[in-house]
């Protein structure tokens, strides 16, 4: 049975925790504002993009891009978008879960973030490169990623390209998703909530023409590369706000606990106090009544 020194001792220690998750717990409040608001704030710029993209490339007639080239291999790549850090609940874990669905012989992955690369390097999969971004990711970041994965497509390394990473729904809500990125499919429009929740909708040409100098195929060939550059852009915003509503979520968690440990070690030091004190006093009155 533990004495009331090693209960102190524990109390003192599971404060000293208490506090630290605390002050994680505020640090991570204010990061999730800013990176909340940068991702809801990229989400109208997408669906304008989308918009013009689906005007010209229905102007552009039978327009040919080698990054829209169908092939019929199966050597896919994998851009997974994780996290530098932990104690961030299970956000990890299930991007891990949903990585470890693709075939291993034919997946390369390509990670922007260690606890992903950790993740491939771990599980003996094939990593193609690491990337890292910071709290409030740059686009010459997200360009830098989306180049590298342009040069595998075009250079015939790999067939498709898909993107793995959280997207963001809500403070408590943050789901894995599987976004296909090479090739360039039909595209499509977003209507974008405030709950974060997306979904897609066909873009129907417009009735009015438009005039392109020098012409329709010249700025969508132009466009795309630009198209894939904020795509990958935004899929590293929506990580980042779901990364660090995690982690507030989940040192509020460890903080309530560590709360309710210490009412639960204060109760149990109160009683073995309060045993040694009656224990005590018996002893004295038995040794007066021998006395006596």
């Amino acid at each position: 049975m533990p004495s009331t020194r090693d209960i102190r001792r524990r109390i003192r220690s599971v404060k000293n925790t208490a506090q630290i998750t605390k002050a994680m717990q505020m640090v991570a409040s204010s990061k999730m504002r800013k990176a909340q608001v940068a991702a809801l704030a990229g989400r109208p710029y997408a669906e304008l993009m989308n918009n013009m993209l689906a005007q010209v490339s229905g102007n552009s007639g039978d327009f040919a891009h080698p990054l829209m080239e169908q092939r019929e291999g199966k050597k896919r790549a994998v851009l997974l978008v994780s996290t530098d850090k932990g104690l961030c609940g299970a956000l990890n874990s299930n991007l891990a879960r949903e990585a470890a669905r693709f075939d291993k012989d034919t997946t390369v992955y390509v990670c922007a973030g260690k606890k992903g690369a950790q993740f491939v390097s771990r599980t003996r999969r094939q990593l193609a490169a690491e990337f890292t971004y910071k709290d409030a990711p740059l686009f010459a970041e997200a360009r830098a990623i989306s180049r590298f994965v342009q040069e595998m497509f075009l250079k015939g390394e790999v067939d498709t390209v898909d993107v793995l990473y959280t997207n963001f729904i809500s403070t408590l809500n943050q789901k894995p998703e599987v976004q296909p990125l090479l090739p360039i499919g039909e595209i499509k429009g977003l209507q974008s909530g405030v709950t974060g929740e997306e979904s897609s909708i066909a873009l129907e040409k417009s009735a009015v023409e438009y005039l392109f100098e020098p012409g329709a195929d010249a700025v969508l060939g132009s466009l795309l590369p630009h198209y894939l550059n904020f795509q990958v852009y935004q899929f590293l915003l929506e990580a980042k706000a779901s990364e660090h509503s995690s982690r507030m979520v989940a040192m509020k968690n460890a903080t309530d606990n560590a709360k309710q440990l210490i009412k639960d070690l204060t109760l149990e030091y109160n009683k073995l106090r309060q045993a040694n004190i009656t224990k005590e006093l018996l002893e004295i009155t038995t040794a007066q009544m021998a006395l006596g």
